[in-house]
């Protein structure tokens, strides 16, 4: 007999909590909950946020983001500025080339049979291996798919591919979250129509099978599906933002008392160092970088970081948060569009830059509509597949367009704001309000100055976006966490990988905090 959990049991007792002669009411109106007599309004027992698997919690604050270390390069883009950011789940490791041969093996029996195009825009580039002065061959062979290199980071993928293996992952979680709960059958050989997806499971668009439904509380009696109100399914797994990358990386948590930081810290650990001052493991080192011209590892017999390449993702000391290789092994990407101004114009709370916002196209009854084809950009990543939702961006979204009366924002694509964009430049120049008549080719000389002309004036653009920490084949300058540097999100390189972060909701401690 399948084994229902006990999360479920709670659910399926609300019924006889309804029944009981104690029944807990609003405070406000003074009306019972989980009633169906009185329109069956539902409150779920519900504790706190469940840590998906591979995350480890990284309570917030604030910290003094940007640069610790002399500005070598002169660029000046990195201010260091105060600000705060709230707790948020990272993984403990890189996601390593295991992670993701399991998310390839996934794609190619779901979408390989009738759509290998979407397979193919998963697959990793393994010739960023090559070097036209270099034997780096049996890299290109071995590295993504030979056991030796299992536990290994994968590189070769591009921002782009790391967004969507985080979608994928969500869904998975998720998916696995419900088995567990007994709520929906394991479908063993899903299918492009018919492999679960959050977004469409909560839409009421699934098409597996239901095992045990939750009892509804409507009047009319009846079953129903998980809700979001039922805080049984995780938040997105999503790249990290910059600041969420940077504060987790210093890992100040270890060096704080009270509210008084006694390490400003120029690494992941304390000291100036990068070696291990502890006597017991006196000089190993305490990450995998490139120590100078020609040293990637040191000499034979007394390899000092024992990494020529990468290493495997739990070597060397991990952080105050648990969290490794935050400095050295693969540089890591995070979500933020790459500017040189980000610290003087992004927010001193949750600083980010790369909102585009959207909304779901919904009909009358508030459902969400389905189509035929979804079709995407060009720098999508995605193909348009006919009679199905490819897992990237399953709700169909559009611009917001019902802007005329919001006071916090005022176009839907914010990448630009304040850095680059002709509508910002109006408003900031000319001191005038910003209004839809706007024409930007009547944006005067000094206006067209600030934008960014891509391959022209600059190498900026909207597809710019920063990656953090030093690699295996950095100097360790380039460990420091404030440091910055940018790709753009269709390239790919053998020294940068990335993991994956998740939303913290509800209390910034967790339960049994003070």
């Amino acid at each position: 007999m399948k084994k229902v959990s006990n999360r479920l049991i709670l659910f399926s007792g609300i019924i006889a909590l309804a029944s009981s002669c104690s029944k807990e009411r609003s405070p406000v109106t003074a009306w019972e909950y989980n009633n169906p007599k009185n329109g069956g309004f539902e409150v779920v027992p519900y504790e706190e946020q469940e840590t998906g698997p591979g995350l480890v919690l990284i309570e917030g604050g604030t910290f003094t983001m940007g640069r610790a270390e002399q500005d070598v390069t002169y660029e000046w883009n990195n201010i260091p500025r105060r600000v705060t950011v709230s707790s948020f789940y990272m993984d403990q490791t890189e996601v390593r080339n295991l992670d993701y041969l399991e998310y390839l093996h996934w794609t190619a029996r779901v979408f390989g049979p009738n759509f290998y195009e979407v397979l193919k825009k998963a697959l990793p580039d393994t010739l960023v291996w090559r070097d036209r002065l270099a034997f780096n061959e049996p890299y290109v062979e071995y590295y993504l798919r030979h056991p030796s290199y299992r536990d290994y980071p994968v590189v070769g993928i591009n921002w782009l591919q790391a967004s969507d293996f985080c979608a994928w992952r969500t869904d998975r979680v998720n998916e696995f979250i419900l088995i567990r709960e007994g709520v929906i059958n394991h479908t063993p050989t899903p299918t492009e129509v018919d492999y679960f997806n959050t977004d469409q499971y909560l839409a009421g668009k699934w098409t597996g099978t239901v095992v045990t439904p939750i009892p509804s509380m409507s009047p009319d009696g009846g079953d129903r599906i998980v809700r979001m109100e039922d805080g049984i399914f995780l938040p997105r797994y999503r790249l990290p933002t910059e600041a969420e990358w940077e504060f987790a990386a210093y890992s100040l948590i270890g060096t704080t008392i009270g509210e008084r930081i006694n390490d400003r810290r120029l690494y992941p650990w304390s000291g100036a160092g990068t070696r291990n001052p502890d006597e017991l493991f006196l000089g190993q080192m305490l990450a995998n970088y490139q120590r100078s011209n020609g040293d990637m590892m040191g000499g034979a017999g007394a390899l000092n970081d024992a990494g020529d390449i990468t290493t495997p993702v739990y070597s060397y000391w991990p952080n105050d948060y648990g969290l490794y290789n935050m400095a050295g092994n693969v540089s890591e990407w995070v979500m933020d569009v790459y500017r040189p101004l980000s610290a003087e114009d992004k927010s001193d709370f949750r600083p980010f830059r790369g909102n585009v916002f959207k909304t779901q196209v919904r009909d009358e009854d508030g459902i969400v509509i389905n189509t035929d084809s979804i079709r995407y950009d060009a720098d999508s990543n995605i193909v348009s597949i006919p009679g199905m939702v490819a897992w990237r961006d399953v709700s169909i979204t559009v611009a917001d367009d019902n802007l005329d009366e919001r006071r916090n924002y005022k176009y839907a694509d914010n990448i630009n704001y304040l850095d680059g964009d002709t509508k910002s430049q109006a408003e900031l120049l000319s001191n005038v309000s910003w209004s839809e008549n706007f024409d930007a080719a009547t944006a005067t000389k000094s206006e067209s100055n600030g934008m960014y002309e891509y391959s022209k004036t600059s190498m900026i653009n909207d597809k710019a976006r920063v990656y953090k920490g030093g690699s295996w084949k950095d100097r360790a300058y380039w460990m420091v966490p404030g440091t910055r540097r940018y790709l753009d999100q269709r390239q790919s390189t053998a020294w940068l990988g990335f993991r994956c972060s998740m939303t913290r909701v509800g209390s910034p401690r967790g339960l049994g905090s003070k």
